[in-house]
């Protein structure tokens, strides 16, 4: 299936999503909204991998929400008595736009060059992992445009980075370069070029896909759940999980094959097409 804003491809159970509008810095445009979270949803639901890289194409990864494509529309149409409900509205679509990245069942890795920008920020820190080649940046650029940030920035970077600096990228809207988002835990990793870091990601997603699905969903499942609740939560929590879920069958496979050297023959995670949408 073809995009407007991505090209898509999957090779030994990794999926891999490419940022596909360099001409425009990848801005965000009205398909990119609608693309991605039916290209991951597709991906999850029909189990057909067990990754997803996130990279990009030209100088930067993206360039944030395109403004030109929203300026004017439906939106200038709209009464004035029902305006802030259809800006609700329409954040919250795009806020599920990344949700889906951090709700999907396997894990997502980004691949970052150039500037990360605006909603670049929002999409990056719904991943679970980051990854970035050495002249990349990072910027909550809404600032600078008279706007608080409102896609998911806050939400999630205030749990990856201490608040303080949180506070000082978003009242300021200054770059802060790889080194420094590496420094405060940010970024896994720092590649000297977009080509060694497409190698090393790539890599990290093979080794990710050569263990047990079931397991690495349940990994993700319990690392989000203890970042929203209690200690006490999260510990009764993986209790539960592990009493309904836990296969000592796979656990078996998981150990003979780590003796024997060899790729573990896992079972794939169940296909979700009769999922109810409530």
């Amino acid at each position: 299936m073809s995009y407007e804003c991505f090209n898509v491809s999957i090779e030994k159970n990794v999926a891999h999503i490419i940022l596909n509008r360099p001409e425009k810095r990848n801005a965000m445009n009205h398909a990119f909204w609608k693309e991605l979270p039916a290209i991951v949803e597709d991906i999850d639901d029909n189990s057909k991998a067990r990754v997803i890289v996130i990279s990009s194409t030209g100088p930067h990864f993206t360039s944030g929400l395109d403004i030109g494509a929203f300026m004017g529309g439906d939106g200038e149409k709209t009464p004035e008595t029902t305006r802030a409900a259809h800006f609700y509205s329409n954040v919250k679509s795009m806020q599920n736009t990344f949700s889906c990245l951090d709700n999907c069942r396997i894990p997502v890795l980004a691949a970052i060059q150039g500037g990360c920008i605006g909603g670049g920020v929002d999409l990056s820190t719904a991943c679970d992992m980051r990854y970035t080649t050495a002249d990349a940046f990072f910027t909550i650029f809404e600032i600078n445009i008279g706007m608080t940030a409102d896609v998911g920035t806050f939400p999630r970077l205030v749990k990856l980075i201490p608040e303080g600096i949180v506070k000082e990228l978003a009242y300021t809207g200054r770059r802060m370069y790889a080194e420094e988002a590496k420094s405060v835990g940010l970024v896994n990793a720092v590649f000297a070029d977009q080509e060694s870091m497409l190698e090393g990601v790539l890599e990290v997603a093979r080794e990710i896909a050569s263990k047990a699905p079931l397991a690495v969903y349940g990994s993700k499942r319990m690392i989000n759940y203890s970042r929203d609740h209690s200690t006490a939560d999260g510990l009764d929590y993986i209790a539960i999980w592990n009493a309904s879920m836990l296969q000592p069958k796979e656990m078996r496979e998981a150990m003979t094959a780590t003796a024997e050297k060899r790729s573990g023959d896992f079972a794939e995670l169940p296909t979700r097409k009769n999922k109810l949408d409530l």
